[in-house]
């Protein structure tokens, strides 16, 4: 189990608040909400879970190249830029490959 660092949390809240806001996409997931949540409150993360996580930003690393997916451009935040930071965003991906080794 591990404690996700603050700028994990502060990733997942802004999804969160994006998510409330219907920003999220039709597509988005419960497993992603309930990660957002998670990171969000600062809840331990099991070594299961961080080995998900991994797998998660190496799938979709390619959602970092889409429209909407940087501040500034017209269709921010796109859904999978949501997405991205619903399982803690760039210091997220760092984190679980850290620890998920």
């Amino acid at each position: 189990m591990a404690t996700p660092p603050k700028g994990v949390q502060e990733a997942a809240a802004r999804a969160v608040r994006w998510i409330d806001e219907g920003r999220a996409g039709r597509n988005f997931t419960d497993v992603g909400r309930d990660r957002a949540h998670q990171l969000a409150h600062g809840e331990d993360v099991s070594d299961e879970d961080l080995t998900k996580m991994k797998a998660y930003f190496a799938r979709h690393a390619v959602d970092r190249d889409a429209e909407g997916f940087r501040g500034g451009e017209e269709s921010f935040p796109s859904p999978g830029r949501v997405a991205w930071d619903a399982w803690g965003g760039d210091a997220g991906r760092r984190w679980a490959e850290r620890e998920a080794g």
